[in-house]
């Protein structure tokens, strides 16, 4: 398993620097490495074996194989009446005799692209990532001048200190459109993960946004009464017709029973990612609402660079907080969550200080 997952864990380390937050990281750190490993996982045969095992007569195993991998495989609707495993071999396999009129069988084709669309998936999710680090350009990381452990040189930091203050006085007010940058990010990330459920309802035939209700609906139910939706999207048992030409020239049909191991994975990985999609889009949707809090309260973010720069005086921080403008702000907190919080307080005095003796 490390040999298969042992890459994975490159992606999760944190950086030295922090550039945005908690719940931006559990869109491009914890989706995006739960896609990859949900990605390896299903074509990983280690694990499952053989993604699909065919039985027909006259017909070659693995020819049966590649045929039915290719060209999918199809199930019976409806509810087989009689005693699984001995009025009826397999849910969803019956013959084509028992379709009532205005059904059709249900067609299995996804199996094939499981794999690329979670890493699809996964790529979608860093996006945000990747052009708010483009656009954002290690402005954070040079400002912090490895001002972020308590360990720095009395005259190094003072002259850090100073340079900080003195970006800060040139360019006060220029940095509205680094924030909105973010912020826009953010929503992205909202809108990402919205679309992606969808997305994926659409993939399975419709039956996504409703997954994790219908398996949560069954567990309530007696044994005798369930219906395993799991077993109705990714069918563990279905049937492939492959077509030959016989010796005298007519077309032969010949009915396979098809085993899928490859879905006892599938099933679980939509299972928990029903679970985890539903948690990850409400949380993102209760940020976007503190965010949107703190785009229009001034209050609320002196309040929350007060508690950022918490050794501070809050005097100091609220002076700060009257002279700047959003993006100001957003870079100071930036600032304040990677500059050692000694340091940080020095430098929001002698940035008040600053601020107050150019003040007409």
């Amino acid at each position: 398993m490390f040999d298969v997952f042992g890459s994975v864990k490159d992606l999760i380390k944190l950086d030295s620097i922090c550039i945005d937050n908690n719940v931006f990281r559990l869109h491009y750190k914890g989706t995006f490495v739960i896609l990859v490993v949900c990605s390896l996982l299903v074509t990983s045969r280690q694990y499952i074996g053989d993604p699909i095992d065919c039985i027909v007569e006259e017909i070659p195993n693995n020819v049966m194989d590649t045929y039915c991998w290719i060209h999918s495989t199809f199930s019976v609707p409806g509810e087989n009446p009689g005693l699984l495993g001995y009025d009826v071999a397999h849910q969803g396999v019956a013959p084509l005799s028992d379709l009532k009129e205005g059904e059709t069988v249900r067609y299995h084709k996804y199996y094939q692209w499981v794999c690329f669309t979670l890493f699809f998936q996964a790529i979608l999710f860093y996006i945000p990532r990747y052009l708010w680090k483009t656009w954002e350009g290690g402005k954070v990381k040079m400002l912090v001048q490895e001002m972020n452990v308590p360990l720095v040189d009395p005259d190094t930091k003072k002259d850090r200190i100073k340079l900080l203050v003195d970006y800060f006085s040139h360019n006060r007010n220029n940095h509205e459109f680094y924030a909105i940058r973010f912020f826009f990010c953010e929503l992205l990330n909202f809108v990402n993960i919205f679309g992606q459920i969808y997305f994926m309802d659409f993939f399975l035939g419709g039956e996504f946004t409703k997954y994790g209700t219908d398996v949560l609906a069954m567990t309530e139910l007696e044994p005798e009464q369930r219906t395993d939706p799991m077993a109705r999207v990714f069918p563990k048992v279905t049937k492939c017709t492959f077509h030959k030409f016989g010796p005298s020239g007519t077309v032969e049909k010949f009915d396979g029973l098809c085993v899928l191991p490859l879905n006892i994975i599938n099933e679980k990985i939509y299972v928990f990612l029903w679970f985890w999609f539903i948690i990850v889009t409400i949380i993102t949707g209760i940020h976007l609402v503190y965010r949107l809090i703190v785009l229009f309260s001034p209050q609320v973010r002196e309040m929350i660079l007060r508690a950022r720069a918490r050794l501070a005086p809050a005097r100091e921080v609220d002076s700060i907080c009257k002279q700047v403008k959003l993006g100001d702000w957003f870079l100071l907190y930036q600032l304040g969550k990677n500059i050692d919080p000694l340091i940080f307080r020095e430098f929001v005095h002698e940035l008040s200080m600053r601020f107050d003796h150019s003040a007409p």
